[in-house]
């Protein structure tokens, strides 16, 4: 990497934006080393990684151009970050001497369209903010990610997320109609606002989900859709047995029903969220739109739930009530610091995807092997939360009490484990080991067996768009795979 020094870096990006905009206090380049992927060592405030020279405030594009052009020039890691709320170690500095940049000050919304029904942005735009201006209108993303009261519009696109009701709105990749990004070198591209176009590859694909591995994101143009919240209709079920309740999910998506949501919750995560579920998993939906298409759909899908056995519904009040209290902002995080300092109970979440033939299988095999493999564990569990016509995702939830580690271990003994087998059983199966929350640092060990012979793909691009390897080290692509091993590192 590069041959500055930490002084010299950051003397030149005091000379390219300011010293306003150029941070180096000691504890903000130790909180910008990791993210919410180290939770136990964010809370014990222990910082393993190497701290970044500095965390710099781009305003515009020419800026985050100028700094990228000189970052390349000098071989220096770059991670871009907007909103701060990746939880799979995308936003780690792995590099000594890194830049942060940091887009969260590019917040201004360009331009709303309601003709063309889309909404211009910049990268640091937060998504709660856009979302409620929205529908104070009469519109909405249709993009409501639990990190909501955090996340910004650069790093949504970034990390390929998803949202609560996707079944209906879909993914961001669905909502996504242009962009403007900077490449390593300070190259700005931008690619225009149309509906469709047949003129080679999806090059918008470059950009969604590349991790800031391969570019910054400095605007987006996304969708929009009419707010309706007055049709909305909720449906509840409690199901005897889990492979009942996948496959409630799988004739819903087969029979063309578009529910904003469709969830399925196994016993031990139903316990957590719905004290009305007497030891049952949970199935549940949401039909919202136009109020003729929302009535159809809630009525049909009724239809086709009760057919299965083992079905018993529930007053659709509960759900309604239990979905307005769902997202997590500031004030939920702090309270899990809080919760994690007096107990040493920790509890994350590891979500993959899978075909109709497989998900039971993967979700049997995870549940199987993590109370024989793993120390500790105070709850295993696992639902379902966004279904396809050919599959659906699992989110497997788990908490555990840190035994005799310090805080520095814990990531080895419990988490990285716990991911190793999750990811094992998935990969066995054929299944994706990450559906929205991005590989990171985390999970990108294992990228080789999720791509298999395709690998040359993902490869060549970072090769071709970053050659000198700037861009978000270790993301992605793996800084440290033991090819002898490709399960441990």
């Amino acid at each position: 990497m590069s041959t500055l020094s930490r002084e010299k870096i950051v003397g030149e990006l005091i000379n390219i934006l300011g010293a306003d905009q150029v941070v180096t206090d000691e504890t903000v380049l130790k909180e910008s080393s990791l993210d919410r992927y180290r939770k136990f060592e964010q809370c014990h405030k222990v910082y393993t990684l190497p701290t970044p020279a500095a965390v710099i405030y781009v305003h515009n594009t020419d800026e985050v151009a100028k700094v990228l052009k000189f970052a390349d020039d000098n071989r220096i890691n770059v991670v871009p970050r907007t909103g701060q709320s990746a939880i799979e170690g995308g936003l780690e500095t792995l590099a000594e001497n890194s830049i942060v940049i940091d887009g969260s000050t590019m917040n201004k919304v360009l331009k709303v369209d309601t003709t063309n029904m889309q909404v211009t942005c910049q990268c640091g735009v937060p998504l709660q903010k856009l979302d409620d201006d929205l529908r104070a209108m009469g519109y909405t993303t249709g993009h409501s990610p639990q990190s909501k009261p955090l996340a910004q519009m650069g790093g949504l696109v970034a990390t390929r997320s998803i949202g609560q009701f996707s079944t209906l709105y879909g993914g961001i990749e669905d909502m996504l109609v242009g962009c403007e990004v900077v490449f390593p070198g300070g190259k700005v591209c931008r690619i225009k606002n149309v509906p469709r176009r047949s003129v080679g590859p999806d090059i918008r694909h470059i950009v969604l989900g590349n991790e800031g591995a391969l570019c910054f994101i400095t605007e987006v143009t996304v969708k929009i859709f009419k707010y309706q919240p007055e049709n909305n209709i909720y449906l509840g079920y409690k199901v005897d047995e889990m492979k009942t309740g996948f496959e409630g999910l799988r004739r819903v998506m087969v029979e063309g029903y578009k529910p904003s949501v469709a969830r399925l919750y196994d016993v031990a995560d139903s316990a957590s969220h719905f004290n009305w579920a007497d030891g049952k998993n949970v199935l549940l939906f949401m039909a919202e739109g136009p109020a003729a298409i929302t009535r159809a759909t809630a009525d049909g899908i009724d239809a086709l739930v009760k057919e299965l056995p083992g079905i018993t519904p529930v007053d659709p009040v509960l759900i309604e009530k239990w979905f307005a209290h769902l997202n997590w902002g500031p004030e939920e995080i702090a309270k899990e610091r809080e919760e994690i300092l007096a107990t040493d109970n920790i509890g994350i979440t590891t979500e993959i995807s899978g075909c109709w033939d497989v998900i039971n299988d993967i979700y049997e095999a995870v549940m199987d092997r993590l109370p024989k493999e793993v120390p500790d564990l105070t709850m295993i569990g696992g639902h379902s939360s966004h279904s396809y016509i050919n599959g659906t995702n699992v989110y497997f939830t788990y908490y555990y009490n840190v035994v005799d580690c310090k805080p520095e271990e814990e990531m080895n003994k419990y988490h990285n484990l716990i991911n190793r087998i999750i990811c094992e059983e998935t990969v066995r199966f054929g299944g994706s080991i990450a559906h929205h929350h991005g590989l990171g640092k985390a999970r990108a060990h294992y990228v080789y067996e999720e791509y298999g012979s395709s690998i040359y793909m993902l490869e060549t691009l970072k090769k071709a768009f970053d050659p000198n390897g700037i861009m978000n080290i270790g993301t992605l692509i793996p800084v440290n795979r033991n090819d002898k091993n490709p399960w441990i590192f």
